[in-house]
């Protein structure tokens, strides 16, 4: 940002709010001329990066407003209360947010994800080991809910149960497989996808 922006915006926010340039001062621990000298002076040249932090902060401004760089927008990703089996089948007895964690909304515009359909769960059972392990979490797209060709793991509901499985379509039944158990197979009509798992947190 221009040395003189930032001066004119900074003017209107004191303007606005009807602050003391000796308030300013203290408020950034400086002495009570250094925000007439920065505004009248030249002196600094811009405001450096702390003070322009908290003064950005006591006018409730973003920071970039004054010039900072600009922040990546964040989205809040619902954490429900349910866990998806990658062993025997969990009942599946509610889908109520017990947390939720932040995601760039870049980051999720990047693996193809609508923010409203973001969802993480638990994953409990050993039977999608080595790719998933129990107490992994996972972030579903919920919005991905017809498994194609390219194969995949999805989230689906069979026979009440709630499960993290590679799904494939044969016939009129899909296949679900697990990675180190034995495969089932489900007639269509009896399972619901629920979403598609597109990224794996670990704590290592």
């Amino acid at each position: 940002m221009e040395p003189d922006r930032q001066r004119e915006i900074l003017t209107g926010l004191i303007a606005r709010d009807g602050v003391g340039l000796s308030t300013l001062s203290r408020l950034v621990g400086r002495n009570a001329a250094w925000m007439q000298q920065y505004l009248r002076r030249g002196t600094p040249r811009l405001l450096p990066e702390r003070e322009r932090a908290v003064i950005a902060g006591f006018f409730g401004v973003p920071d970039s407003h004054l010039g900072g760089a600009e922040q990546p927008a964040i989205v809040r990703v619902p954490r429900l209360a349910v866990s998806v089996s990658a062993g025997p089948g969990r009942l599946v007895t509610s889908e109520a947010t017990v947390a939720s964690a932040g995601y760039a909304a870049e980051d999720l515009a990047r693996l193809g994800i609508d923010a409203t359909n973001a969802a993480i769960l638990d994953v409990r059972g050993d039977s999608m080991l080595p790719t998933l392990m129990d107490g992994d979490r996972i972030l579903v797209d919920r919005g991905q809910r017809v498994p194609g060709r390219r194969g995949g793991i999805w989230v689906l509901r069979c026979d009440d149960e709630l499960l993290v499985k590679r799904l494939t379509r044969d016939g009129a039944d899909w296949r679900i497989q697990s990675d180190n158990a034995p495969e089932r197979r489900a007639a269509v009509e009896s399972v619901e996808v629920l979403g598609r798992v597109v990224e794996l947190v670990r704590r290592l």
